[in-house]
Formats: structure tokens, C-alpha cells, sequence
């Protein structure tokens, strides 16, 4: 009869093996902060957000709050934190942990902070590399993140209007505003040249109806008219022309058209 036989790992190589696990496990990255007080965790992540070094700041923020966590350190490190992941280009994060901070602490002093660089991640809505070349406009992209900012500084100047950060969120919301109305007109321009007149007269009159005392809408009259021009309909486009002249009596579109891009009206900051 056959017996099944167990192989048996010869001594020597048994510790060589214990010793590669061990040496294995040695490779693991030491926590160079494990004996770091919580001043000086922050003051390294400053230090690091100073230099530019904003991805490196981040995890050092994370092990503030673990270490200072139910003190106000802490809660300056989620907002340093917020602010790091910003500037590092990770827009989601930082809403995700501003969003977290106003959650866990409604009665922080630093709500108004919270709520401002809330609105302002997404209000500087980069163009990217080749903005310089294409000269695209806010207003000619979806409006999503705009809408968002806007919700975050009306709560701000709504809640602490007395806040130090309201005077740039008012002015923001005004520029807000505008890039709206001026989204709705390019969208208006766009089907005009392209012949779709009416669909043009549409759009147009959405921007007139939702917005007042914008730029954008003298562009909007002007679609108006032109478009009713187009379609033949003499009376409407003659009402239109009515209410784009007393409205902008020095208005240039009659004269010229439409405006070609030069500076864009949206660079303010």
C-alpha cells in the first residue's frame, strides 16, 4: 500500500524563507511623522503648500485631522486641506471635503471661508492650454459648474453678510449672472448662423425673460430682430428694432452686426 508522503522543507531553507518575509515586510514605508507633534504637522504641510508642493501637503493634512481630531487644529486642517486639493487640480476633492467640513461643523466660525472657496472652485472654471488660442468664451460651456458657484456665494452673502469674503462673492454673482445670460444668447447666435430662426427667436427671448439689466441682452434684441428678418415676420422684427433702439439707442449691432471677439468681456479676475 502507497502512502501519500508530505514533503519536508529542509531547515536551512525554512529561514530563508522567515527572512525574505521579513525583509519583505521591511519594505514597507515607515510613517516619518509617527513621532511628529500636531504643530508640526501642520507647520510641514504649510510649509509644503508654500513651496507649491500641493499634492504633498494633502496626505499631511489627512493625518492632522486623525491627530488633532475634536480641535479646532483639525478643523483648519480640512480646510487647508480643501484648499490644497484646489490648487492641485482635484476640483471633486476639495468640494467633496469642503462639503464634508460644512456637514460636520455647522457652527464653525470658518463656515463663511467654507461656503466662499466652496464658490470659488467652481467659479475659476480653467479653459485649458489652448484657451489663448480658441479665445473660448465662459459663457460658451455648459453652465453646470457656474450655477453651482452662484448657489454657494448666495448662501454666503445671504447667511454673513457681513462676512469679510461677501463683497467678491457679490461681485462674482454678478459676473454669474451675466455668463448665464450671455450662455443663453450664444446658444440664440449659434442657431441664427445656421439658419434655424426660429429656434433662435426662442433662445433669445428665454434669456430676456429670465435675466434683467445684463449685457447680454442687446445681443439678444439683436437675434431677435434679425432672426424676424429672416423669417419674413415685418411686424415682430419691427418690434424688436422698437425695443433694441430705446433700450441701447447707441447700440452698434444695427450698424454692424455681430461683435467679433476681441478681449472677452469675461476677464475680470
Amino acid at each position: 500500500m502507497f502512502r501519500a508522503k508530505l514533503s519536508v522543507v529542509p531547515g536551512w531553507l525554512a529561514l530563508c524563507a522567515a527572512a525574505w518575509l521579513v525583509a519583505g515586510c521591511s519594505t514597507t514605508e515607515a510613517d516619518k511623522t509617527a513621532n511628529w507633534s500636531p504643530n508640526r504637522i501642520y507647520s510641514e504641510a504649510k510649509d509644503e503648500v508654500d513651496s507649491g508642493a500641493y499634492d504633498k501637503a494633502v496626505p499631511l493634512y489627512e493625518k492632522l485631522e486623525g491627530r488633532a481630531a475634536g480641535t479646532p487644529l483639525a478643523q483648519q486642517a480640512q480646510l487647508d486641506k480643501a484648499y490644497a486639493q484646489y490648487k492641485a487640480a482635484d476640483k471633486p476633492g476639495a468640494i467633496a471635503t469642503l462639503d464634508r467640513f460644512i456637514k460636520l461643523h455647522p457652527a464653525s466660525p470658518a463656515i463663511d471661508y467654507a461656503l466662499y472657496l466652496k464658490g470659488v472652485i467652481n467659479f475659476n472654471d480653467d479653459l485649458g492650454l489652448f484657451a489663448f488660442m480658441t479665445r473660448q468664451d465662459l459663457s460658451e460651456r455648459d453652465q453646470k459648474a457656474a450655477k453651482e458657484s452662484f448657489e454657494s456665494f448666495k448662501e454666503l452673502v445671504t447667511r454673513f453678510p457681513d462676512s469679510r469674503y461677501t463683497p467678491d462673492a457679490r461681485q462674482r454673482m454678478n459676473y454669474i449672472v451675466n455668463s448665464l445670460a450671455q450662455y443663453e444668447v450664444h446658444v440664440a447666435r449659434y442657431y441664427y448662423q445656421r439658419g434655424a430662426y426660429l429656434a433662435a427667436v426662442n433662445r433669445a427671448q428665454l434669456a430676456l425673460a429670465d435675466y434683467r439689466e445684463v449685457p447680454a441682452l442687446e445681443e439678444a434684441l439683436y437675434i431677435m430682430y434679425a432672426s424676424y428678418d429672416k423669417l419674413g415676420m415685418t411686424e415682430l422684427r419691427d418690434d424688436a428694432k422698437r425695443v433694441l433702439t430705446q433700450n441701447y439707442p447707441n447700440s452698434e449691432y444695427l450698424s454692424r452686426g455681430f461683435r467679433a471677439k476681441d478681449d472677452p468681456w469675461w476677464k475680470l479676475w
